[in-house]
């Protein structure tokens, strides 16, 4: 790959990317190329009024060179134009316009020397659509041979060819550093829309991960909450029932007990389920103290369990109590599945300076911690806990009952509040 290919891929390839990422408009002339037009406009202007005003040659010789030097209007509006509003995506076409654009200018050029000054529209669009090597070797050729050819045909005094070589010269030094210094701008414009572009497409990507994650742990946090509450609810109607159908036979006091709890457990479910939709607090929660809770949930167990408190209890963050609230619902139904009918079990709250720990006992027929386990219930209680920056341990030995002890810290502000 030549030297000017290696320059212009680089570009290119920002551009197409800016493209493909929808920033358009990335320069100034893709906003407005009227400022341009009106440029080219003057410019031209202003050197046909110095070629038809110049001292020499013979006015015919100037009006034909304002003639030749007219083609370039057309040319420019067919070609040039388009070929900058593309950013000289076509190398072909940009080419095409400046050789033609040089081939143009030159008759004109060698027939007044006031022509010259036309240079001062075509250098930009050569730097613009051409790579820098390129666009030197067309500004050689534009300021250099019109003198060389100027001075043949007219053999002015050396004096004059001297002036108008060391005007060239000068005239070419110029553009070429300000040619250089353009193109830095062009491709500084061009790195700064690949970066935008790409700042754009992180940030998209950034927003849709950012609401990915959102929406995976609400559906995480949804699945505690109806594990935790509805399932349980439900786990708890089944097992009632179960209860009722062997009871009615020979216990009907107890199996109208067992109906009067699978009411309650109903209605607590439907409070539950509505707290979901509604994405308030626990009902246990709603109104009532964390050990009132904990307390009402104790005697909807089969059978109640008994709780004891210790420490200064207080209220508690929301987050911290609902946390305790689920643990002891999730230990609990643990508990009526696989300690065993009829296991008792023992829960506690224990206040403490900087945390909160919940332990629920029972004695039933345990299991080894070890072993694998399917299950969501420990999974979630653990998950829980640490989303407030506490921890849930779970010890049990075959035969000798499980232990679920959950540690909640406390923040510092709630201690000072405290009575």
């Amino acid at each position: 790959m030549s030297a000017d290919l290696q320059m212009e891929e680089p570009p290119r390839r920002l551009t197409e990317f800016a493209a493909a990422a929808g920033a358009r408009d990335t320069h100034v002339w893709d906003r407005s190329f009227l400022p341009w037009d009106a440029y080219f406009a003057v410019v031209w202007l202003a050197t046909a009024v110095f070629v038809l005003g110049a001292g020499m040659p013979a006015l015919p010789y100037r009006i034909v060179a304002v003639a030749l030097m007219s083609l370039l209007i057309p040319w420019y509006l067919r070609a040039g134009r388009p070929a900058m509003l593309s950013d000289g995506a076509d190398e072909r076409q940009s080419l095409r316009y400046v050789v033609a654009s040089v081939v143009i200018f030159l008759p004109p050029a060698f027939l007044v020397g006031e022509t010259r000054l036309i240079t001062f529209a075509l250098a930009p669009s050569c730097f613009m659509l051409l790579p820098l090597r390129r666009a030197m070797v067309t500004m050689t050729v534009v300021n250099v041979v019109p003198v060389a050819g100027w001075a043949l045909i007219w053999r002015p005094a050396a004096q004059v060819v001297f002036f108008n070589s060391v005007f060239a010269v000068a005239t070419l030094a110029f553009s070429g550093f300000f040619g250089a210094w353009v193109i830095q701008i062009i491709e500084q414009s061009r790195e700064r829309a690949f970066l935008i572009a790409e700042l754009e497409q992180s940030r998209e990507e950034v927003a849709r991960l950012s609401a990915e994650r959102g929406a995976l742990a609400e559906r995480e946090r949804m699945s505690r909450e109806i594990h935790d509450t509805l399932a349980q609810g439900f786990t708890s109607v089944l097992m009632l029932v179960q209860a009722v159908q062997s009871e009615l036979d020979h216990d009907v006091p107890l199996a109208r007990r067992h109906l009067d709890l699978m009411e309650s457990t109903a209605r607590q479910n439907l409070a539950e389920a509505r707290a979901l939709v509604a994405g308030g607090a626990p009902a246990d929660l709603d109104g009532g103290s964390l050990p009132e809770a904990v307390r009402r949930l104790a005697a909807r167990h089969e059978p109640p369990a008994s709780l004891e408190v210790s420490g200064s209890a207080r209220e508690l963050p929301a987050g911290i109590e609902v946390v305790a609230l689920r643990s002891c619902q999730e230990a609990l139904s643990n508990a009526r599945r696989h300690a065993g009918p009829g296991a008792p079990v023992r829960l506690a709250l224990a206040y403490g300076e900087a945390a909160l720990t919940v332990s629920v006992r029972d004695r039933g027929d345990g299991f080894d911690p070890s072993a694998p386990s399917t299950g969501y219930g420990l999974a979630g209680l653990r998950a829980r806990a640490a989303e407030v920056g506490g921890t849930a341990e779970v010890r049990s030995t075959p035969g000798e009952g499980t232990t679920v002890v959950v540690r909640l810290p406390v923040p510092v502000t709630d201690l000072r509040s405290s009575p």
